[in-house]
C-alpha cells in the first residue's frame, strides 16, 4: 500500500508534539509588518507578534500559504513516493486552499489529495487527528478522504473573544461596535459555521462569563460529543484553560489537548481568546 502523507498550514494550532507524533507537515502563511514579512511559527511566534503590536501600534496583514510553497512539499513528498493529503484553513477565510490547488494542478498528480475543512485553528488539528488515526488504522487514502468529508460538518469550533480591539482593527466589527462592547465589557462568543464566523451568545462582564458559556454549551451536548480529541485553544490564556480543564475533566474526555493559536489566528482574535473544539457523533 503507497505511504500517505499528511500536511495542512500553520492555522491548524497543533502542538510540535502532536505535529511530530502523527508525522503532519506544515506549510505556513505569512504575518506582515509593513514591509517585514515573517513565516508564521517558524520566523514568529504569538508572544513576538503581540509584542511588535504594541511597538507599531498597528496589526499585522496576514497573507495566504503560496502556490510556490505547496509546490515544493508537494513534489518533495510525490518524489519520495507519498500519496499526500492536505487538509488546511478553510476556503472562506484564505486563499491557502486556492494555492494549494493550483500547486496540484502545477503537479499534475492524482496522488495529491485536497479536503477544505471549512474551519479554522485546531477546527482543523480535530479533522488532522482523524486523518492520522486512519492512516495508522491501514485505510487507503480514498477512505480516509470519504471520512474525513463526512466529518468536516461535524466539527464545533467557538471562541469567546476578551478584546474586541482586534476584530475592529481587522475590519471585522465597526469601531462604535468595539468601543460599545468595551464600555459594556462584552464578551461575544465566536462560532464557525458552513466555514464562516458567525457571534453567537454575548456574556457582560468579566472573560470567567464568556468561558463558563463556552463550558455550558459543550456539557449540555456532552452527550453528543465524540469523546476521542477535544481541543482547548487559546491565545496566551493557559490560566483560562487550566479553569476550562477542571471544569470539564472526568468527562469521558479520551484526550484533551491544551494548543496555542498562533500568529495568523491570534492576529484576528487578540490575547486571551480561548475556544473549545469538538467533533459531534
Amino acid at each position: 500500500m503507497p505511504k500517505i502523507k499528511i500536511v495542512s498550514d500553520s492555522t491548524c494550532d497543533l502542538t510540535k508534539d502532536l505535529l511530530d507524533e502523527h508525522e503532519i507537515d506544515i506549510v505556513p502563511l505569512f504575518v506582515n509588518f509593513k514591509e517585514e514579512s515573517y513565516r508564521d511559527l517558524e520566523d514568529i511566534q504569538t508572544e513576538k507578534m503581540y509584542e511588535l503590536v504594541d511597538k507599531c501600534g498597528i496589526l499585522p496583514k496576514t497573507t495566504a500559504a503560496t502556490p510556490g510553497s505547496f509546490h515544493d512539499t508537494f513534489k518533495k513528498y510525490l518524489d519520495e513516493g507519498y500519496q499526500i493529503l492536505y487538509i488546511g484553513l478553510g476556503s472562506k477565510f484564505s486563499a491557502t486552499y486556492s494555492s494549494a490547488n493550483i500547486a496540484k494542478q502545477m503537479l499534475e498528480s492524482e496522488n495529491i489529495h485536497l479536503i477544505d475543512s471549512a474551519n479554522l485553528s485546531s477546527g482543523i488539528g480535530l479533522l488532522l487527528l482523524k486523518a492520522a488515526k486512519y492512516r495508522e488504522q491501514g485505510m487507503d487514502i480514498l477512505e480516509i478522504v470519504s471520512r474525513i468529508e463526512e466529518t468536516v460538518p461535524k466539527v464545533r469550533s467557538q471562541f469567546v473573544i476578551d478584546t474586541l480591539e482586534y476584530l475592529n482593527k481587522g475590519g471585522r466589527v465597526s469601531s462604535l461596535s468595539a468601543l460599545m462592547g468595551g464600555m459594556l465589557r462584552i464578551k461575544p462568543i465566536i462560532k464557525v459555521r458552513n466555514g464562516e464566523m458567525h457571534v453567537g451568545k454575548k456574556a457582560r462582564g468579566s472573560i470567567t462569563k464568556g468561558i463558563d458559556l463556552l463550558i455550558k454549551e459543550y456539557l449540555d451536548h456532552i452527550d453528543n460529543i465524540d469523546n476521542e480529541f477535544v481541543m482547548v485553544t487559546h491565545s496566551l490564556a493557559h490560566e483560562s484553560y487550566l479553569y476550562i480543564k477542571e471544569k470539564i475533566k472526568g468527562k469521558g474526555i479520551k484526550n484533551l489537548y491544551e494548543t496555542s493559536a498562533g500568529c495568523v489566528i491570534s492576529s484576528h482574535c487578540g490575547k486571551g481568546t480561548i475556544g473549545i473544539l469538538y467533533i459531534e457523533n
